[in-house]
């Protein structure tokens, strides 16, 4: 069971302040000798990070802190599973990632419409406004894993490789999910096909 973890009970350290994850490492290697202060230690250091990402899908704080908490009971239970070979934060989002896609896939969540700056509404409503609509017709079109991914690399800004060991993926496989996704925007936004560049 995992134990109670107060989300507010501290302040997490700017990501910038971590020159690398050692600290996070030793954290999870306490975790995995069932430390219940080094869980929250690192709830705390992570919990805005997967708020941020999770807020793309609901803005229910109830189902997002429920899905950090799942997300953060499979790393109470895996802690000694990990190896060092790729980040804490690569480990923890991809499990995070595959937490998400089971809520998606159950229905629990599903993705937030894409909204506008007030900035942008002043300046050109229409529009953008039919900017905007096309691209939530666009978006509903792709697959779970396909939605993730180009939040993954285009939101949160992540590289092929990182997301490839997130999503426990080839490169080959993640390469493939962005290109049938900019392949099914395109059929519904042939307009902006001439912004997307060439496919690699």
């Amino acid at each position: 069971m995992l134990p109670i973890i107060e989300p507010t009970a501290g302040r997490a350290r700017p990501a910038a302040a971590r020159s690398n994850d050692t600290e996070d490492a030793a954290l999870l290697q306490r975790i995995a000798a069932r430390d219940k202060a080094a869980l929250a230690a690192l709830y705390r250091e992570y919990h805005r990070r997967l708020v941020r990402f999770l807020v793309r899908f609901t803005r229910r704080e109830d189902l997002i802190e429920e899905v950090v908490n799942d997300t953060f009971l499979v790393v109470w239970q895996k802690a000694h599973e990990f190896k060092g070979q790729a980040r804490v934060s690569t480990w923890i989002m991809g499990i995070a990632y595959r937490v998400t896609l089971k809520a998606l896939r159950q229905g629990q969540l599903q993705f937030e419409p894409l909204q506008l700056e007030h900035d942008s509404v002043a300046s050109e409503p229409s529009a953008d406004h039919e900017l905007i609509d096309w691209l939530s017709k666009g978006l509903t079109r792709l697959t779970p894993e396909q939605r993730l991914v180009m939040e993954m690399a285009y939101v949160m800004g992540h590289s092929l490789e990182e997301i490839a060991e997130m999503t426990n993926s080839p490169v080959s496989t993640v390469k493939a999910r962005m290109f049938h996704a900019r392949v099914k925007l395109r059929n519904v936004m042939p307009a902006l096909a001439g912004f997307a560049g060439e496919d690699e």
